[in-house]
């Protein structure tokens, strides 16, 4: 039987839910707020759009964070090899990069686009541009919709509204009113893979200060409960950058007053050599003062608060620094102290954390558990994950059960 289905929001999950079905035989209608499809696509990967990451599949589960075994379906239904063929099926070249992360050959977000868009021509999918849906109703196994004022019916729905980060691409979190007015549990919303604002207001001296192989080590009073690895960058407000916004994304669940970090700016010297190293150092630069001795180690930005914490002055000379001097120095490179105070807000996360609870959806084809022919696809849903491609992934893999089995 041929249904008539309408799929509420043209991103990734939106996309791909309205390709599959279609090509099943339905009637579909991918009803979009924008002018154009895809408008978060446009400036995913810094605007390359990182399509997806190319690790093992059953790697991935390693870089979910929140219900992770709700996307064992999904995942391995419809993997990253599958978008990947998918789109070069559309004419689409890749480039597989540091981390595994795909991007177009081109580097150009709107050719991931193009061909997404032609997928959906090819399979007949009717897309209504600049319609904006005001209010879902259930009418008895099927559903009725207010589209710019106009009231259309469909026999089934997949709500991919995404979630309430970037409102600018259209993701305002309409789609979590419509799901609680049809009787869903709306899980509280965070943002998710944001930069963090910290305590010390003369963070806005060091903005602008790009560290790379440096530790970020998080701290829950003196217990450490998280590391990353990588690079980060100093603004006006505290810290981002790849391992910030990951540690973000471990931060929910914990007391967030009772949060500290300490920065290493050099985790690939243990205490010993570090403390070798800057002997070396100071012997080369025995008679400067110790603001001009550090500048081999360390950017320079950052000298001043390194001194100033090791509670050293700043014009010292360095053929005065004592030996506890000098381990202090070595303390503080270690383990460079900050004070947790915030997110920004979600308007500035990658991903929304929290949406519609995934107790609520049947994970084998995104179906409502609550309402029949009500689906549910990508990142509306209670789901959420790292950097690297993951997050979108999780959006094709979603959408692919909700349109197949529709």
């Amino acid at each position: 039987m041929k249904n008539k289905i309408a799929i509420i929001g043209a991103g990734p999950a939106g996309i791909i839910a309205a390709g599959f079905a279609a090509n099943n035989g339905n009637e579909v209608y991918l009803i979009e707020k924008n002018n154009k499809i895809g408008k978060k696509l446009y400036i995913t990967g810094k605007g390359r759009c990182n399509i997806t990451n190319a690790s093992p599949i059953d790697e991935f589960f390693d870089y979910i964070i929140t219900n992770k075994n709700f996307l064992y379906s999904s995942l391995y239904s419809f993997t990253n090899d599958d978008i990947i063929n998918l789109l070069k099926e559309y004419g689409l070249k890749v480039n597989i990069e540091r981390g595994n992360r795909v991007f177009p050959e081109s580097n150009k977000s709107s050719d991931v686009i193009k061909a997404l868009n032609n997928f959906l021509t090819e399979n007949k999918v009717n897309i209504m541009l600049n319609s904006n849906v005001n209010e879902i109703l259930n009418k008895d196994e099927s559903f009725q919709i207010d589209v710019n004022g106009e009231l259309l019916d469909f026999d089934k729905i997949i709500l991919a509204t995404g979630g309430k980060s970037y409102p600018s691409t259209g993701s305002t979190g309409d789609g979590y009113i419509f799901a609680k007015n049809l009787g869903h549990t709306i899980i509280p919303i965070k943002p998710s893979l944001v930069p963090i604002v910290v305590s010390e207001n003369w963070v806005r001296e060091l903005q602008g200060l790009s560290l790379r192989n440096v530790n970020l080590r998080t701290y829950l009073d003196n217990k450490l409960i998280h590391s990353e690895f990588g690079e980060m960058i100093f603004t006006h407000y505290g810290i981002s950058g790849p391992i910030v916004l990951s540690t973000s994304n471990y931060l929910h669940n914990y007391k967030l007053d009772k949060i500290n970090f300490k920065i290493d700016f050099k985790p690939a010297l243990d205490l010993d050599k570090l403390n070798n190293r800057i002997i070396r150092d100071f012997q080369k630069y025995n008679n400067k003062m110790i603001k001009n001795a550090l500048s081999d180690l360390l950017p320079q930005k950052i000298i001043p608060k390194v001194i100033e914490f090791a509670g050293i002055s700043f014009e010292k000379m360095v053929n005065q620094i004592t030996k506890e001097e000098r381990e202090n120095l070595v303390e503080i490179i270690k383990n460079f102290p900050l004070k947790f105070d915030s997110f920004r807000s979600i308007n500035e996360a990658i991903v929304t954390s929290g949406g519609i609870s995934t107790k609520e959806i049947n994970p084998s084809t995104m179906e409502s558990k609550i309402i029949k022919g009500l689906y549910f696809a990508g990142e509306i849903i209670d789901v959420d994950a790292l950097t690297g491609g993951f997050n979108l992934q999780i959006a094709y893999s979603t959408g692919y059960l909700a349109g197949i089995n529709i």
